[in-house]
């Protein structure tokens, strides 16, 4: 059954998951690169992200993979695109990803302002969703024709679709750093209110794996 999910998505002992003063040079905010540490390491990070064929194996390699199979479309909020804020001044950035994005599929980007479809290497097509998160999951659900759809972050659109009841699956990786300010995941959310219980859980040498699952019970009642 195709689900709406959050994968791969990592965070602080400190529940942050980017930190302060995010910016081109800073996209995950100071201190933020840490938080991912454990990806960059796996085999799924460095062939679909670097394009090379080396990487370890293990806990994290496996889900890191389970986070890539079965998409069939991305959401991302406009940072997670970009840098640029506002009205775009025109159409010269593509992305932070290089010529051909991991992605590999459609990716409807959360934004106030329009901009044409830009299609990519490697099947990546992005597509400027003006009509809000409900506009967008439904392109994305459309288009995914029975995968999943991958909320890809950032974390502000991450709870946006949580407080509407959108995500099935939440998959957060908690990593050993401390940013102490930033941009938090959860705060102001009540988990269990939103019918959420952890499902699975598994430690690395580097992190803790959570994966936290909707009560369909809940939607039915």
């Amino acid at each position: 059954m195709s689900k709406v999910r959050v994968a791969s998505f990592s965070v602080s002992l400190d529940g942050f998951a980017a930190g302060p003063a995010q910016d081109a040079d800073n996209p995950l905010g100071i201190g933020g690169m840490a938080l991912h540490e454990w990806a960059f390491r796996t085999r799924t990070f460095r062939r679909i992200v670097l394009g090379q064929d080396d990487g370890e194996t293990g806990i994290d390699e496996d889900f890191m993979a389970r986070g890539f199979a079965n998409v069939g479309a991305w959401i991302l909020g406009r940072n997670m695109f970009g840098p640029v804020r506002g009205p775009w001044p025109d159409e010269s950035w593509r992305g932070w990803w290089g010529d051909e994005p991991p992605y590999h599929s459609q990716v409807f980007v959360l934004t106030h302002h329009a901009r044409n479809p830009l299609q990519m290497q490697g099947g990546t097509t992005f597509h400027f969703v003006t009509g809000g998160i409900g506009e967008a999951l439904y392109r994305a659900r459309e288009t995914a024709a029975g995968k999943d759809v991958r909320i890809g972050g950032g974390p502000g659109t991450i709870r946006q679709y949580l407080r509407a009841g959108l995500v099935d699956e939440l998959h957060l990786v908690t990593a050993p750093v401390l940013l102490g300010a930033g941009e938090p995941l959860l705060q102001g959310i009540d988990m269990n209110a939103l019918g959420f219980r952890c499902v699975e859980h598994a430690a690395s040498d580097a992190v803790l794996h959570t994966v936290l699952a909707r009560d369909t019970a809940t939607d039915e009642s």
